[in-house]
């Protein structure tokens, strides 16, 4: 089996494809990045001369970065990770590159992978999609979707195109959505990885509003098994959320990750909040469980201490990413090639 992952040096789309590359010895993966701030090659260290992955760096929105991605295969599976995913960047620093890449690029490769016969396409989309929840339920994969930010505007845009592509041309085309994932490679601009670096620093950690706002909680692995089986197995036309049932408010987070490096709480600062920020989100993931028989492996209480320890011990890592020297990796390793 050939895949293409879009975003594939990423948080969540490099932990993807060591998942692959390691539970699949019949698997090849090409992964194609446009290396953005997010995008960082030291997530895939190690794979660089592993004869069944390669990169190629390239842009979603433009055709002839795809057309040159497009042509290291044929592809078995096109699995869709490439966003801009920040909120508060979509917020603050203007939503344009957000619908340049989730809308506009999602398109061109949903048109790719249909001129190339791909047989699956995944498109990896997000819990924010369907909206605030409210204080009682869960999101089904019914529930209407009602973004409330730009960021979430454009992958709901995104899902909608995906669907449009499956209905109108039959491409082969599944949609997963997800709560907050959490571990190792994630950009310390997110809440975990955030509060852990700057409580390793003693530095202040800024929590918005009064913390209240609750989130759905999985380890990233546990979502990358999830779209391994939805790539291999998902129906066509159909939408699986993927959640580990781990309901918790922002402030207890933070809270149990100063306790797990024996800082104090008072390191905590309130912050003025995000603006429309949605105060809790909840998964309902009973059809990936019983069309697919998938399972989270991962208690929060296990996983959240392997974060923490990962990002403890990591600390280059971490020191490359928040300096911006991550960026001269790929000059170092694929510069000559």
């Amino acid at each position: 089996m050939k895949i293409l992952v879009t975003g594939g040096a990423g948080f969540i789309g490099s932990n993807f494809i060591r998942y692959v590359l390691r539970e699949h010895d019949d698997i090849e993966v090409v992964n194609f990045d446009a290396l953005t701030y997010a995008g960082n090659l030291e997530n895939l260290a190690g794979l660089e001369d592993d004869p069944r992955y390669r990169f190629v760096r390239g842009d979603l929105a433009l055709e002839s970065d795809l057309e040159r991605g497009f042509g290291e295969g044929p592809f078995d599976a096109v699995v869709n990770f490439a966003a801009e995913s920040h909120v508060d960047r979509s917020l603050h620093m203007g939503a344009d590159r957000f619908i340049l890449t989730n809308i506009l690029g999602t398109q061109l490769l949903l048109d790719a992978a249909r001129r190339s016969g791909v047989g699956r396409y995944v498109q990896v989309s997000t819990d924010e999609v369907y909206g605030d929840l409210g204080s009682e339920g869960v999101f089904t994969e019914e529930t209407p979707l009602a973004p409330n930010n730009p960021y979430a505007a454009t992958k709901a845009a995104a899902d909608l195109l995906v669907h449009a592509a499956w209905h109108s041309h039959g491409i082969a085309a599944v949609i997963t959505r997800c709560s907050n994932n959490f571990g190792p490679y994630q950009f310390p601009e997110k809440l975990i990885p955030l509060m852990i670096a700057n409580a390793l620093e003693e530095r202040p950690l800024p929590v918005y509003g009064d913390g209240r706002n609750v989130r759905d909680w999985i380890y990233v692995e546990d979502h990358c098994a999830a779209v391994d089986l939805v790539m291999r197995r998902g129906r066509p036309g159909e939408v699986y959320n993927i959640g580990a049932m781990n309901e918790m408010p922002n402030i207890e987070v933070v809270q149990r990750i100063l306790k797990y490096l024996g800082k104090p709480e008072s390191l905590i600062t309130f912050v003025k909040d995000r603006p429309g920020h949605d105060r809790r989100y909840a998964m309902d993931a009973s059809k990936i469980r019983r069309e697919l028989g998938w399972r989270p492996r991962f208690s929060f209480e296990d996983a959240l201490a392997a974060t923490v320890e990962w990002y403890r011990t990591h600390d280059d890592w971490l020191r490359h990413v928040r300096s911006g020297e991550y960026r001269t990796y790929y000059e170092e390793m694929y510069g000559g090639r």
